[in-house]
């Protein structure tokens, strides 16, 4: 054991040490973001300004985190334009940016070093001697910000990249003193294979950015490159198979978290009280740690919860400090975030964009009794709504009523043929709004489709009913139009 302790921080320190000795932000004062109001652009702005650099950033649209960047005192330009990284030593983009984006292309001929955004976010985590990289198919958001809760309440001064927004930390980062951060790890284009993790999560593997991996073995593969960039841990979901494949074999300290007792963490006793309210004992190796009460839902916030306790557990947390961190977490913005309450009908939003995030989620939506369900469905990217058509179909057939935007294509072109008719036609009574397929994606054509759906669901949505907004996109803000017509602001 003391012999695979010491390989492990050898291969730490080497595997830093060759990043540190090229660190490109070694001198540099003015970094200038491209696209900053993203949701992985955000926490990093937040460490590097803390940490005294320099820092502008550019947007197509306004958004509430760009009202908090600027709060920050770091100017925001809208629009983006080659003159905007005028004075930059170093340009950070979001991999959303177009090739052909006229201020990419000019950060590209400007001589200025240029980074996207997941090479910047490896940089930062091989700055950290207890770099947690939590990553997995679904629930990253709400594990790593459960973790963040965690540590955060016990005293910890972590640091934290998150994405999405954590109200204990006042937003998605926070930069402390300590060697721990506590990062969320995504695997889109084997974006966290650039990471250097020293504690790695793994809360499951599914089918998912098949327009880049083509098949889940793909997949399986990249989370297993991934568990094999780790330093010290590996904690992973006993309970997943694919997970279980993926790290089969693998020469690291392996803690299991899972459904039940052949797992090292496991729950039992599971309540569930007044819709939101979960509690459980949480078990170690057969012996009882303590009660954990959770204010989200669904058994799948119990696992990423354990998760969090196995980690905490492993970084010498107090169980008190963990079952006290959980039972003050209400979830991350945008993970079943409570909007408001109108005429009798609560509102509510998702981040679920994936057919298993989707199913988890108003699976838990339809056990608390409310009278009728309505899932507002906003399709993110044509390729995943294309591949995995079927699969929305089913989970879409869970709630009441489902309600569909058109598909908010992001980072694609619409090469695939693909719109929301499709899925309406496998949905039985689903609600739609046809569209000019052939027309150009606009704001005012989405606002209008907003609006559309915003009227409907106000003209038949009864008291007592729930309204959930899903997915990864601007979908949310149907739920606060049909929350100001519900109240008649409008």
């Amino acid at each position: 054991m003391l012999y695979a302790v010491s390989h492990a921080l050898i291969y730490s320190i080497l595997r830093k040490v060759i990043i540190l000795d090229t660190n490109i932000l070694n001198g540099k004062k003015h970094i200038h973001f491209i696209g900053i109001g993203g949701s992985g652009m955000y926490p990093l702005a937040q460490i590097l300004h803390s940490q005294g650099f320099f820092l502008t950033g550019s947007d197509n649209n306004e958004t509430e985190t760009l009202e908090a960047v600027r709060k920050m005192g770091i100017e925001v330009f809208i629009g983006q334009r080659a003159e905007n990284i005028k004075g930059a030593d170093l340009i950070v983009h979001t991999a959303a940016i177009m090739e052909d984006n006229p201020e990419l292309m000019a950060a590209r001929a400007s001589g200025v070093p240029v980074l996207e955004r997941a090479d910047l976010l490896g940089i930062i985590t091989s700055r950290y001697n207890n770099a947690v990289c939590v990553s997995g198919t679904h629930g990253k958001t709400t594990a790593t910000s459960m973790i963040t809760q965690i540590l955060y309440t016990a005293g910890t001064d972590l640091s934290a990249y998150i994405g999405g927004k954590l109200p204990c930390i006042g937003g998605s980062g926070i930069a402390g003193k300590s060697d721990i951060l506590v990062c969320e790890s995504c695997e889109f284009e084997d974006h966290y294979l650039k990471l250097f993790p020293d504690i790695s999560v793994i809360l499951n593997i599914d089918a998912d950015h098949l327009d880049y991996f083509g098949t889940l073995d793909n997949i399986i593969a990249s989370f297993r490159k991934f568990a094999g960039n780790t330093s010290k841990l590996l904690v992973v979901n006993g309970s997943d198979a694919n997970t279980m494949k993926a790290v089969e074999g693998i020469d690291k300290t392996i803690i299991t978290f899972g459904k039940d007792r052949s797992c090292d963490f496991y729950p039992e006793n599971i309540r569930r009280e007044n819709g939101l309210l979960t509690t459980f004992d949480a078990m170690k190796h057969g012996e009882k740690l303590g009660e954990i009460t959770l204010h989200v839902a669904g058994i799948h916030n119990v696992l990423n919860a354990l998760a969090a306790v196995a980690v905490a557990d492993y970084l010498g947390t107090d169980f008190a400090a963990v079952s006290k961190g959980l039972s003050e977490f209400r979830g991350a913005k945008r993970r079943f975030e409570k909007l408001g309450y109108e005429k009798g009908v609560t509102v509510v939003d998702d981040y679920a964009h994936h057919p298993t995030e989707l199913e988890a989620t108003l699976t838990a939506a339809m056990e608390m009794n409310f009278k009728h369900v309505w899932a507002i469905f906003q399709p993110f990217t044509f390729s995943r709504t294309k591949l995995l058509l079927d699969e929305f179909a089913r989970v879409l057939q869970i709630p009441d009523h489902a309600v569909l935007t058109d598909i908010m294509g992001s980072r694609e072109k619409n090469t695939y043929g693909i719109f929301t008719r499709h899925l309406a036609e496998k949905i039985p009574d689903c609600i739609w709004f046809p569209q000019d397929e052939s027309a150009e994606w606009t704001d005012e054509r989405k606002y209008a489709n907003f609006q559309q759906i915003c009227d409907y669901v106000c003209d038949h949505v009864e008291e007592g009913d729930l309204v959930i907004t899903l997915g990864c996109g601007d979908a949310y803000k149907i739920a606060k139009m049909i929350l100001k017509k519900l109240s008649g602001e409008v």
